[in-house]
């Protein structure tokens, strides 16, 4: 079930910003093969699928030094050659912003602007794009893909707790509130709507305390919508355990967001208080500085938009892998293939 009428509404509440979505997309620079010495000329190559890796040590140590050689790669069980391998990658950065304002933040929301400012204007380099958007009872759009600091600090201060428990942009809302913290629909739409399109790394950063309500999609179609689309999701969740109190509720915990990092190789980092935020942020940003890209070419590709399951490791180390669990092949795939095995170039 694809969450059509939330769609609807942010598209009529922002299509002219729409109407521009992913208008360009950054080109990719130039990746080091596996097999190639450096200042050599890639050749073509038939990579179809990318996996960014982050790769720890004891106590969480950031691993920067390993070779395409040292890692053991599987699809659905089967030996796979890597075609090319990068460290500390600098491919081009696509990132979302995707703060929560429901009631539940109101305390929190301020610092969590703050920090958010910061760590846009210390991570996105010259080629990146980054947009901004918030959900509660609905999901909008604050900033579409830009460079511009500016742009984004502002579009980060425009968000505000909806205290109204109704929706402000959909057309025939009902007049009672009724809540809502639609987390699901906004990776749903961040990835389907927004990130799809786009060329590079793909990372999607959720502000939030990890509680979804209300929500179209549900989490397993928000994981998939993630997977198709080759987004990262990091959460950086932080809860306001007075606000649960007071509402006479309880907290239900982060168990599906932490469920969407692992299966997209992002993370998810709880906060014991909001003072914290500003390391959870650094912690994201030093980890897309720490990214491996490794790309091959499936030996047993299906090209009937099946899952993948993708095992990788290090060898000879106790290494904590952190990476996509797999990746959904592309049904038109095959049709490219053999259109270019007639002009007798690779896809």
């Amino acid at each position: 079930m694809h969450p059509t009428s939330i769609r609807r509404a942010i598209r009529a509440a922002l299509a002219a910003a729409l109407c521009f979505l992913s208008a360009t997309s950054p080109a990719a620079p130039r990746q080091e093969s596996a097999n190639s010495l450096p200042g050599q000329p890639l050749k073509a190559t038939s990579v179809a699928v990318e996996v960014y890796t982050i790769v720890e040590g004891r106590h969480g140590r950031l691993i920067h030094d390993l070779n395409a050689n040292d890692f053991d790669l599987t699809d659905d069980g089967a030996p796979q050659k890597i075609a090319y391998f990068s460290r500390e990658t600098n491919v081009a950065l696509s990132l979302g912003l995707a703060i929560d304002t429901s009631l539940s933040q109101d305390k929190l929301l301020k610092t969590e602007q703050s920090a958010a400012k910061e760590f846009l204007r210390s991570v996105l380099r010259p080629g990146d794009r980054a947009f901004v958007m918030n959900f509660d009872v609905d999901v909008q759009l604050r900033q579409d893909f830009t460079g511009e600091p500016g742009d984004l600090a502002r579009a980060v201060d425009s968000a505000e707790i909806n205290r109204t428990g109704t929706s402000l942009v959909q057309e025939n809302a009902p007049a009672k509130p009724t809540g809502g913290t639609r987390l699901y629909d906004a990776v749903y739409l961040a990835s389907n709507e927004l990130m799809k399109a786009r060329i590079g790394r793909k990372v999607l950063v959720l502000v939030t305390d990890g509680e979804d309500q209300g929500s179209k999609s549900n989490l397993q179609q928000s994981i998939e919508s993630a997977e198709r689309s080759n987004v990262i999701v990091y959460s950086i969740v932080v809860s306001d355990p007075q606000f649960y109190a007071l509402m006479g509720s309880s907290y239900h915990g982060d168990a599906g967001i932490r469920k969407l990092a692992r299966a997209t190789g992002g993370r998810t980092i709880r906060l014991q208080s909001i003072s914290q935020i500003g390391q959870g942020f650094d912690r994201i940003a030093r980890e897309l500085r720490s990214q491996y890209l490794i790309g091959y070419a499936p030996l047993n590709p299906r090209y009937n938009g099946s899952f993948h399951r993708i095992q990788l490791r290090v060898r000879g180390h106790g290494y904590t892998i952190q990476a996509r669990s797999g990746y959904y092949d592309r049904e038109d795939a095959l049709k490219m293939k053999e259109l270019g095995d007639a002009a007798g170039v690779a896809p």
